[in-house]
């Protein structure tokens, strides 16, 4: 059963309580906290809990749920960290076995790869850009070996000249022009149309194309500078050769193989045909060429006499000792009143050979220093040792191919030859090629 709820009690006014005798009656009036903000004269009251009847549960007033906290959506809105699960320590694995030590690969140095013949990176690449030409006065001279080439082939000219007299005898009155024509036949050295004769049927040579003489006459034209010397007075010609050559030939002509010029830088060119030119400036060229054609009438008549003797000799073998004996008594006769009528003579052409090849390996080395001068001694180096290299290669098929060893160089070989050897012209050259200070 509900009771009422309790009647707030009564408090006294300012004078008193209302129930004691005398006490002034005044309006009743809410303390502040009491007071009602709609009606001020009722005062409200606290709620105070409803009794509920035994056994029975209290009332309890409904609350409010509380929302859930709003979480940051979006794509800059933080995840959560969870806690993760550590990781089972690591198991103990078997050690793994020792590498075996291997064999490290040799390693070869790489050969530098040289930039092609005729790339300006090429080190014995040279400019052909040049301005104004300063040409000497003096074109020509005849060096020692010039001269020396001359007086040597005067035997060899004095045995031609009593050949052509031996044959002019047979011609009569005419015996006298057939020795003036031979004597004015020199001069045909000189001659343009003969020199380009000579060049082509006996040295093999040829005119160059328009694309070969594009590429030999920027060359010769720096060379011709260096020396001063006038380029148009020469002509280049051209030999179909697979070796490294080049010959100075007659009075004007400059020929290089097909190999030099397809093959070597312009600088190496350049020193080749500088020492070529060393040959015509010095007259080593014309003198010699002279001192042939002087020669030949008793190069001629010596081959003649060589092979008549060798019949002969045959014939006398079939006489057997007497004929051979017979045979020599005839020869030595004449041999010795051909040296006795020509005061020794013949004795001094015997020797001449060695004497022309001595001189003729001094003209080379004055052909080198020349080319060496100009400032080509580093090219021209090169190509001497580019020559040795083919020797030594040529030698080496011939002994591949089963023709046997080379016949080692003897004494008498290294005299008659007409070029020096490898490391003697490389020894003359030493003082150009060590660096100035």
């Amino acid at each position: 059963m509900t009771q009422p709820p309790p009647t707030p009690p009564e408090y006294p006014g300012p004078t008193g309580r209302p129930d004691q005798p005398g006490a002034a009656q005044v309006p009743h009036q809410a303390p502040p906290y009491l007071q009602n903000p709609q009606n001020p004269q009722y005062p409200q009251y606290p709620q105070y809990p409803q009794q509920t009847a035994p056994g029975a549960s209290p009332y309890v007033p409904p609350q409010a749920t509380p929302a859930p906290p709003q979480y940051p959506t979006g794509p800059t809105a933080p995840q959560p960290a969870y806690p993760q699960a550590a990781a089972p320590p690591p198991y103990p694995h078997a050690p793994a076995p020792p590498p075996y030590p291997q064999a490290a690969a040799p390693s070869y140095p790489q050969a530098a790869v040289p930039p092609p013949p005729g790339s300006p990176l090429h080190p014995h690449h040279i400019s052909t850009d040049r301005g104004r030409v300063h040409v000497a006065g003096q074109q020509r001279r005849t060096d020692a070996a010039a001269f020396g080439n001359l007086l040597l082939h005067l035997p060899n000219f004095l045995c031609s000249l009593v050949v052509v007299t031996l044959v002019s005898l047979l011609l009569g009155d005419f015996g006298i022009l057939l020795i003036l024509a031979w004597l004015a036949s020199g001069a045909l050295v000189f001659h343009r149309p003969t020199e380009s004769a000579l060049a082509r049927h006996l040295l093999r040579l040829r005119y160059p194309t328009p694309q070969e003489r594009a590429t030999l006459e920027p060359v010769w034209r720096e060379v011709t500078a260096r020396a001063g010397v006038d380029g148009r007075t020469y002509e280049l010609w051209v030999e179909d050769s697979d070796s490294l050559n080049a010959v100075a030939a007659a009075g004007h002509i400059v020929g290089v193989t097909r190999f030099a010029m397809n093959n070597l830088p312009n600088g190496e060119l350049a020193a080749v045909m500088a020492h070529e030119l060393g040959h015509h400036v010095g007259g080593h060229a014309w003198s010699g060429l002279l001192g042939y054609w002087y020669a030949l009438p008793g190069r001629i008549a010596w081959r003649l006499l060589r092979a008549v003797t060798g019949f002969l000799f045959q014939v006398s073998r079939a006489f057997s000792c007497i004929g051979v004996a017979f045979f020599g008594v005839c020869v030595g006769g004449l041999a010795l009143a051909t040296i006795t009528s020509l005061y020794g003579l013949p004795l001094l052409v015997l020797g001449m050979p060695y004497a022309l090849a001595a001189v003729g390996r001094r003209s080379e080395l004055r052909a080198d220093r020349h080319a060496a001068a100009l400032g080509f001694a580093p090219m021209l180096a090169a190509v001497l040792d580019k020559l040795h290299q083919q020797e030594q290669l040529r030698t080496a098929a011939l002994t591949a191919a089963g023709q046997g060893a080379p016949v080692p160089e003897t004494a008498a070989s290294r005299l008659l030859s007409s070029h020096p050897d490898y490391h003697t012209r490389l020894h003359h050259l030493q003082q150009y090629l060590q660096p100035t200070r």
